[in-house]
């Protein structure tokens, strides 16, 4: 068979990775083992001290998490791929292998609202510290760097308002103070951005969301080169142990077989629903790169290859205007999970960003009248005419 590196797109995210077990099998087969049997006590000892290739144990080494990380890593266009147990988890692992304490990350402050009560409670604990800077100003990343900073790390296009970085740019700036830099790129998926080939040392992503892609098992992944991804961080899996499940990684697998088809028909969607939405009384604002109106959206077509599948948009009222759309809903699902074929909406402010203080929302830009919508494989037809229901009483 063809190296991936041979491949088209679509042919990467279904043949790499599988590679037959002696039975032939046509799909990826589920490894449920926690252990591998030895020829003899000379190849476990091997095994062990690294001489030899092989299965050891399954926190760390199983042949159906291993054909997702092949394949990943083949979408993404890296070296190698470590899988985890929640995208929360690849984060821990990215900066628990790559930071030490005295170290300084630089993020933006468009991110997932987990991810920096990871930096601001937890990693400062240990002594490393953060400092958030808005996504898309260049100077104010530059102004933050200092003798000390080791990552910059963002999400393109942010969460929740679809805020885009130039990652060239950034790239360039990491790179000329001896930085890494660091992209989520969960929103995005490689089938619509390929931060690695940008510029960014790593790319990581909660596999929860659209490499599945209908919402049915937690996972995570951090992609890169063999000495950062490959030791530094595999290194903290096989000690620390947050482990992806064989059967998470076989439901992967699958999803990543469709994921190119799935990424442009939720793109397609959600532009239209943001045009929509800009045309509707109460609605204050529409956040999607795909819209004229986007600051970035210059970026479409150059960096990133549609506006995706997130629209965000704000009503005039606040929290109680925002809740009365989100009640209003009877086909749309109330869940702040995203990626899913069935379109989900949530309120940012109390849920996915909720733990965050008032002052850190207003930082992010995140009010009380805003709505997140993940837009699913619906008719669209059908989506428009359930949110017009509460759009209608504002």
């Amino acid at each position: 068979m063809s190296t991936p590196d041979e491949f088209e797109f679509a042919t990467r995210a279904i043949r790499t990775g599988h590679h037959r077990t002696p039975e032939g099998e046509h799909g990826e087969p589920i490894f449920t083992t926690s252990s591998y049997v030895f020829s003899n006590a000379r190849q476990a000892a091997a095994r062990f001290s690294n001489d030899e290739p092989g299965n050891i144990y399954s926190r760390f080494t199983n042949p159906t998490v291993s054909a997702f990380e092949e394949r990943l890593a083949a979408m993404e266009g890296g070296e190698c791929c470590v899988a985890t147990a929640s995208g929360m988890s690849a984060i821990l692992s990215l900066c628990l292998g790559l930071l030490k304490a005295g170290d300084r990350i630089v993020s933006s402050r468009g991110i997932f609202g987990a991810t920096t009560v990871l930096f601001n409670k937890y990693l400062a604990r240990f002594g490393i510290e953060t400092s958030f800077v808005p996504l898309a100003e260049p100077g104010a990343w530059e102004k933050a760097l200092g003798p000390d900073t080791r990552l910059l790390f963002l999400e393109t296009p942010s969460n929740p308002l679809t805020e885009m970085a130039d990652l060239r740019t950034l790239a360039n700036l990491a790179h000329a103070h001896d930085c890494l830099l660091v992209v989520d790129n969960c929103f995005c998926t490689p089938a619509l951005q390929r931060p690695l080939t940008l510029g960014a040392d790593l790319v990581m992503h909660s596999a929860t969301k659209y490499l599945d892609g209908q919402g049915r098992c937690v996972g995570g992944a951090v992609i890169g080169d063999r000495k950062l991804v490959g030791e530094e961080v595999f290194g903290v899996l096989r000690t620390a142990g947050p482990s992806m499940s064989p059967f998470n990684a076989w439901v992967f697998l699958k999803g990543l077989e469709t994921l190119e088809l799935r990424m442009l028909a939720h793109a397609r969607n959600a532009q239209t629903l943001a045009e929509w939405l800009e045309k509707q009384a109460g609605v204050v604002r529409v956040f999607y790169p795909g819209l004229d109106s986007h600051p970035q959206h210059h970026l479409i077509g150059t960096q990133q290859r549609t506006g995706g599948g997130i629209v965000t948009f704000e009503v005039r009222g606040g929290r109680e205007a925002a809740w009365r759309v989100i009640d209003a809903t009877r086909l749309l699902s109330i869940t702040a999970n995203l990626g899913d074929t069935k379109t989900t909406i949530t309120h940012p402010a109390t849920t996915t960003h909720g733990r965050l203080t008032d002052e850190e929302r207003e930082a992010a830009g995140i009010s009380e009248g805003l709505i997140r919508i993940a837009v699913g494989l619906e008719a669209i037809e059908d989506i428009k005419a359930d949110l017009a229901r509460g759009l209608a009483i504002l």
